[in-house]
């Protein structure tokens, strides 16, 4: 005996009935769990900001605001995630429905044909066996499919962070050529590129026009890894590890013994600060170096330079967390250590411009006037026009006393 065409045709039915309700009910749910994923990171956002910027909130009695805020978060996660999970046991429902439905139709089609003789009881039996062993292939494609979606709707996050941004630059006109053991002072208004100009030296990012050169060599045919450990930077935001204050200093040289980590840590003027706490160098700072106030961090940061003992050191606002007598200490410390090496630094501190072989007048991107000291001198220079809006001031100064007490 032969099944017949309608067998065929209930079958092929359901078939299609099934992948089409997966893939369109599956694509439709997936805004759901997008929504989900969006206000679980807000939730979490919400609880690490409170609990970073505790100092805040506890100055501001906000307390009650962040928890309640907090509170508003979780249960837009959680109206989420129910509508998530229902759409989900719909598509499962829905299918379950499809293929019940097939099932139902071919047993009720096989056992008329068996009841009109067409057919033998043991049709049926083979009927049922078949139309499991095609079901459950089919009910497996779905189950995939289903978690494939769902994972990628999940790493959209993460893939954003190859996402290429086309045609961004940063404009420059600068040309300029120093000679080795100096120590070069970069000043001008907020946004004028005094920061990224130390960016492209270390290559964080490479010109698309022109050459930087060290040395004479263009630093884009160099390996990064090569030039780097050549380059040290102490950033105006410092940035620790959740690790030991012995390790964040080590990382400026991971092959430092325990005596020259100590060495650099006297030169910056934080020996001693170390030792007075209960674990010493052992202790822990911290997420981010919380456990130490912003003065102790930008110490560290200075002792991991110097333990690096780089040709080139790059000093971006270095001491502006700094009191003035640890900043004398340790300036006394960074004139030891830039000997015979070449600085750039960007400051304002009196004392760091005085200590300055040249300065750099940055404005737009562009080097507006450069010279030693005597650049702040006399009339009408060439960033007359500059050098009081970066000040706040109508008239340029006359001494560069006049200047530092402005900018500070």
């Amino acid at each position: 005996s032969y099944f017949s065409v309608w067998f065929g045709l209930i079958v092929f039915t359901c078939m299609v009935l099934y992948l089409t309700c997966t893939v369109l009910i599956t694509e439709w749910r997936t805004k759901y769990r997008r929504e989900m994923n969006s206000e679980d990171n807000k939730a979490k956002s919400r609880a690490v900001d409170s609990l970073l910027n505790f100092e805040t909130v506890k100055v501001y009695g906000a307390e009650e605001y962040e928890v309640r805020c907090f509170q508003e978060a979780i249960l837009r996660h959680q109206h989420c995630e129910w509508k998530s999970s229902a759409s989900l046991a719909l598509l499962n429902q829905t299918q379950n429905i499809i293929i019940g439905s097939g099932l139902l139709a071919g047993s009720l089609l096989c056992a008329h044909s068996v009841s009109q003789g067409k057919l033998q009881v043991g049709d049926y039996v083979l009927f049922g066996t078949y139309i499991i062993q095609l079901y459950t292939p089919l009910n497996w494609f779905g189950t995939y499919y289903r978690l494939i979606q769902s994972s990628f709707v999940d790493m959209e996050n993460m893939l954003a962070l190859f996402t290429e941004q086309r045609e961004v630059s940063l404009k420059y006109t600068c040309q300029s050529k120093f000679r080795m053991d100096l120590v070069i002072l970069q000043v001008g208004p907020s946004g004028s590129g005094k920061s990224s100009i130390l960016r492209l030296l270390f290559r964080f990012y490479d010109p698309q026009r022109g050459s930087i050169r060290i040395d004479g060599q263009d630093i884009s045919k160099v390996r990064q890894s090569s030039l780097r450990s050549h380059i040290g930077v102490v950033p105006q935001d410092t940035v620790l590890f959740n690790d030991t204050i012995g390790n964040n200093i080590l990382y400026g040289r991971i092959s430092a013994s325990r005596e020259e980590v100590e060495r650099a840590a006297v030169a910056a003027d934080i020996h001693s600060r170390i030792l007075e706490l209960p674990q010493g160098y052992d202790t822990d700072v911290g997420e981010r170096g919380l456990k130490l106030s912003g003065g102790e961090k930008q110490r560290v940061a200075i002792a991991r330079t110097i333990l690096k003992e780089p040709r080139i050191i790059l000093l971006d606002e270095a001491t502006s967390s700094l009191d003035t007598q640890t900043e004398q200490n340790i300036q006394a410390s960074l004139t030891e250590v830039c000997s015979n090496r070449t600085t750039i630094v960007v400051a304002h501190r009196l004392s760091t411009i005085i200590g300055a072989d040249q300065i750099l007048v940055i404005h737009n991107g562009a080097i507006a006037e450069r010279g030693r000291n005597e650049l702040l001198y006399g009339e009408e220079q060439p960033c007359d026009r500059i050098v009081p809006a970066a000040l706040g001031r109508e008239r340029r100064p006359k001494t560069i006393h006049h200047l530092i007490d402005t900018v500070m």
